[in-house]
């Protein structure tokens, strides 16, 4: 996030059926310390194609009030949390995963609670949120859960978890995650993952001196222009995502590039963002590569 997009709204997702209360304050703090609005979006489902079915309408205007509450309550305490800060609330028409990619679109972030909903419910089910979104949202996406470590408290030392594969996206990430260490003062981890031993016939150590030459020139740009962020690079071996949940397991975000070019499915998203949905206990950061492919 940019000050070229100063002005675009933190956008959160409020669910009717969910009384979470850490989405809320992880968006309205993100929102205070970037000076940007909170835009509270909650999705109104549309109605069955029998328009004429006894009590549809009462039943529709009961779920408009009812999303409405929802968002009031986010509202109040997002507004606890920061009094000056800039909330809006609406009802979007539609279900809610494309309506939140339509959000995106004048969106500098969108933040998402998790149902935690497993693979097979991620598919069949109306419900699934997180995973859609993360896999078409034109800005970052951001799930949060529940915490189940730690407090709304940020520890004394922070810190932010960043994969890096040398990908547009990944690059984008990148600068995510030193953005986002910056507002809150945290040091970075910048992890390379590489899955398994090599073969006898490369050299160990050259590997792993190309591989962290390549994790020092994916970060070298941005180190520059945040010189506050103390940065630790690190190259592991295993299953990234398996790594990448284990590095961050008590950092405020682990921040990841998004391969996939859209879809309503996890296969879009990429596996690496999509298993650390399932994984991660910190909040998890999916970032798209730039519209131009970074180019």
């Amino acid at each position: 996030m940019t000050s070229a997009d100063s002005n675009l709204p933190i956008v959160l997702g409020v669910d009717a059926l969910a009384t979470e209360a850490t989405p809320v304050a992880w968006a309205a703090d993100e929102a205070d310390r970037s000076g940007r609005p909170l835009r509270l979006v909650h999705a109104l489902p549309p109605m069955s194609q029998d328009r004429h079915v006894l009590g549809a309408e009462q039943y529709r205007e009961e779920l408009r009030e009812r999303g409405q509450r929802a968002l009031d309550g986010a509202a109040a305490l997002a507004r606890r949390r920061h009094p000056d800060l800039s909330v809006t609330t609406v009802v979007a028409e539609g279900v809610a995963a494309p309506a939140l990619c339509r959000e995106s679109v004048h969106a500098a972030l969108v933040v998402l609670g998790s149902r935690r909903l497993n693979r097979l419910e991620e598919v069949l089910s109306a419900s699934s949120v997180a995973v859609p979104v993360s896999a078409q949202a034109r800005c970052p996406v951001v799930v949060v859960r529940e915490p189940e470590h730690s407090t709304l408290e940020e520890p004394e030392e922070p810190y932010v978890v960043v994969g890096v594969d040398g990908s547009p996206s990944s690059a984008a990430a990148v600068e995510f995650a030193f953005d986002l260490a910056t507002r809150h003062r945290a040091a970075l981890h910048a992890v390379r993952v590489r899955r398994s031993r090599l073969t006898a016939q490369v050299d160990e150590e050259t590997a792993l001196q190309d591989l962290r030459r390549l994790l020092d020139e994916a970060t070298a740009g941005r180190r520059t222009a945040h010189p506050a962020v103390t940065l630790t690079p690190a190259v592991l071996r295993g299953h990234p995502v398996e790594e990448l949940a284990r590095a961050s397991e008590h950092a405020i975000g682990v921040v990841v590039g998004r391969r996939g070019r859209g879809g309503f499915t996890g296969m879009r998203l990429g596996s690496v963002p999509h298993g650390l949905l399932h994984r991660a206990l910190c909040p998890v950061v999916t970032v798209p590569a730039p519209p131009d492919g970074g180019h």
